[in-house]
């Protein structure tokens, strides 16, 4: 008896085990949005500065800044990005301006352009590429617009809920957008005509912080201490946590989630189809605030500072 129970301890250790940052990118400010290309890092932040990283040899090779904004008292203060997105060579940028409305720009060929105003009175949060000329557009009231840069039109406008956005993320294809916000609930719309094809609601009971989503396979972080997960054509689920779950991701094939843990601000790794914990990912020293597998076995995660944690999966 005495020696099964020892293979059994043996056997887990095996499986799931602690693992530590691969390497650490130093920003210039505190991070709020990134992205991950071929060979380049793009961290946005609160400074109204992009650096931009080698991935190959991990050094800032450029930096993108935005103008600082004028008070009323006449001293400048940063542009804080809030979103950051890449499509074919262009990065689009969602800053705050005057009286918290915000900025679109687009960055190509070392130029920036700003494509929609502050007039517009936009409170825009995140902002996604969709193709060469079109992006789609959250607001923190749970709009979302579908707009042309090339026309300068804007497709639709429509107020999904009236509940205060939480997060949005694209499917793969681009074709989807899962919308969560404060109710505890998440939304799929239809990007093409904005129509809500189906909504989640059995597994989270309050604000829903993140979203991630792959393979028709969507999480959602909650201020409940939940990890909601729904799979297309199976019942959804939720695991439960012992702390706010901040932050989710989710690996490209949909086989793996993973989330943030406890007060310690680590990652837990666990498999979607049998809801096993796997392994824990330690050294974040701040909140968790993104999550982005590049494939199965490599993934970035930023926290509320200049850092950007790179993690290899044995």
């Amino acid at each position: 008896m005495l020696r099964l129970l020892f293979t059994l301890l043996f056997l887990t250790s095996l499986q799931a085990k602690e693992i530590h940052p691969h390497h650490i990118f130093k920003a210039i400010g505190y991070v709020s949005d990134f992205i991950v290309t071929d060979n380049h890092l793009y961290a946005a932040d609160d400074e109204g500065v992009v650096t931009v990283f080698d991935l190959r040899t991990k050094k800032i090779v450029d930096t993108i800044m935005l103008e600082p904004l004028t008070t009323q008292l006449g001293e400048l203060q940063p542009a804080r990005i809030l979103s950051i997105d890449y499509f074919n060579g262009k990065i689009l940028l969602v800053s705050i301006g005057k009286n918290l409305y915000r900025n679109v720009w687009i960055y190509e060929k070392h130029k920036l352009k700003k494509i929609i105003s502050e007039d517009a009175k936009l409170t825009i949060k995140e902002a996604r590429f969709l193709d060469n000329e079109k992006i789609l557009i959250a607001t923190f009231a749970s709009e979302i617009m579908l707009y042309d840069m090339g026309e300068k039109y804007t497709h639709y406008k429509r107020h999904v809920t009236q509940s205060a956005l939480g997060d949005i993320t694209l499917t793969q294809d681009k074709k989807h957008v899962i919308m969560a916000d404060e109710s505890g609930e998440a939304r799929i719309i239809d990007v093409a005509n904005s129509k809500t094809l189906q909504v989640l609601s059995s597994e989270n009971v309050d604000n829903v912080f993140h979203v991630a989503h792959a393979k028709g396979v969507t999480l959602t972080a909650g201020q409940d201490r939940r990890i909601g997960v729904y799979q297309k054509g199976r019942t959804p689920y939720h695991i439960k946590s012992d702390f706010l779950v901040y932050c989710v991701g989710i690996t490209p094939s949909g086989k793996t989630g993973i989330y943030s843990s406890g007060e310690e601000n680590k990652l837990q790794l666990f498999s979607i189809q049998t809801k096993q914990k796997l392994h824990k990912l330690s050294g974040h020293k701040a909140v968790i605030n993104q999550i982005k597998f590049v494939n199965e076995k490599e993934l970035y995660s930023s926290e509320s500072s200049p850092y950007i944690y790179y993690w290899k999966l044995d």
